[in-house]
């Protein structure tokens, strides 16, 4: 059970659960229930807000082999931290017509999202008799759960797990915190498809992509958030560019609110460009915008690329990061979630604090300037999507099977 999976209208949404939970079903029976929110007459909103787009997802689909069922989940629009908890008996409420197709087809219930979700997947699979698991993400568990509101509703859920699944060390302890008991908290971290994500040609990749040959490149890859920092990486790339030497370009891959301002800052460096007298130095680099992109095309950007840059506020165990590292690129990043587990400051990247533009700037210039061993990256690629899968596989069983069915209330 999940509300965060590609559907036909968002096929770009959460690459990585699909990666995982496809992998999974390469192993063993596995049917996704990825809820659609749904009030009444949200069909009238058209595509003004999410709900009213999301209309036309089907109400059964298959992606990447798995069969996908979407439900309606009813929700409260504009509910707030407040009423937060009425969602998951809401969401609970749109699942209940699939309870006598479900029953005695399965062994154990997945809620791959900390709230609503898991809350509704312990719910679910009270009503089947089933054991479940919770998997927890990133934003799940840093923002949402710490509402007053959720997290006794979250705790709950919690101690009742059979297991709660975290894709890094720092998340594991975070689920400890909220009420997972310390014997069942397991890690499982993500994987990577390592067939895209692996060491190549940059000048190859920027020609493909019609990125500038001459100079270097940082590359954000990831929702166009406030919260990803992507103010502070424009201020930063900004006083980057004062520096002279060889241009340097910001190519941003991602769409979200705050894209309006970066391509406001790509247009207001075009105009000083072109102020520029012919033939003299390029001076300061471009900023690209690239939107959202498929897997494929990410994978070459940071093929393209010298660094990845993701200074974001706060984080789970970002793909892109995991990507990078397979990709042989360094990362510069804040010291934040599951991040410095997974990049070691000095030999594949750099950490910085959050909302520190000059910290950030001084790293930027540091990475670019410093060489990297491929080594380091080799050491510290993260594992494939079938062996993530193949992990949580082994996680599942003893659920279903094993210690973890006597941990169920």
């Amino acid at each position: 059970m999940t509300r965060i999976f590609p559907n036909r209208v968002e096929p770009l949404s959460c690459a990585f659960q699909r990666q995982q939970l496809a992998a999974l079903s390469r192993r063993c029976e596995v049917e996704v229930l990825a809820a659609i929110p749904y009030h009444p007459g949200v069909s009238l909103l058209g595509e003004r807000t999410r709900p009213g787009r999301l209309t036309a997802v089907p109400a059964r689909d298959e992606i990447d082999g798995v069969p996908v069922v979407h439900p309606r989940a009813p929700y409260l629009p504009g509910a707030g931290r407040v009423l937060a908890p009425v969602n998951a008996p809401l969401y609970l409420a749109g699942l209940l017509p699939h309870v006598p197709r479900l029953r005695g087809r399965f062994d154990v219930v997945l809620g791959a999202w900390l709230y609503p979700d898991a809350c509704a997947a312990a719910l679910l699979a009270r009503v089947l008799g089933l054991p479940y698991a919770v998997k927890a993400h990133g934003t799940d568990v840093n923002v949402v759960a710490r509402w007053r509101s959720v997290r006794p509703l979250v705790g709950s859920a919690l101690r009742s797990a059979a297991y709660a699944i975290g894709v890094s060390r720092p998340m594991v302890e975070a689920l400890v915190a909220l009420g997972a008991p310390q014997e069942r908290a397991v890690l499982v971290r993500n994987g990577v498809d390592r067939a895209l994500f692996r060491p190549g040609d940059r000048r190859a990749a920027r020609l493909e992509l019609g990125l500038p040959e001459r100079g270097r490149i940082v590359t954000f890859v990831g929702n166009v958030l406030r919260e990803k920092g992507i103010h502070e990486l424009l201020d930063a790339f900004e006083a980057l560019g004062r520096e002279g030497g060889e241009p340097v370009h910001l190519v941003v891959v991602g769409d979200g609110p705050e894209r309006g301002a970066v391509e406001e800052a790509a247009l207001r460096r075009e105009s000083e460009r072109e102020r520029r007298a012919m033939g003299q130095r390029e001076g300061r680099g471009r900023i690209v915008v690239a939107g959202a992109r498929p897997l494929a095309e990410v994978a070459r950007h940071l093929a393209a690329t010298d660094l990845l840059a993701l200074p974001s506020w706060a984080e789970g165990t970002p793909n892109v990061v995991l990507e990078a590292l397979a990709a042989a690129r360094p990362v510069v990043a804040t010291r934040v979630g599951g991040i410095p587990d997974v990049v070691e400051c000095g030999r594949t990247g750099l950490l910085v604090p959050p909302r520190d533009v000059r910290a950030l700037g001084r790293a930027l210039a540091e990475a670019l300037a410093r060489p990297w061993d491929e080594r380091a990256f080799a050491e510290a690629a993260p594992p494939s999507w079938e062996e993530s899968a193949e992990v949580l596989r082994r996680v599942l069983a003893r659920a279903a099977f094993g210690d973890g069915r006597r941990a169920v209330a």
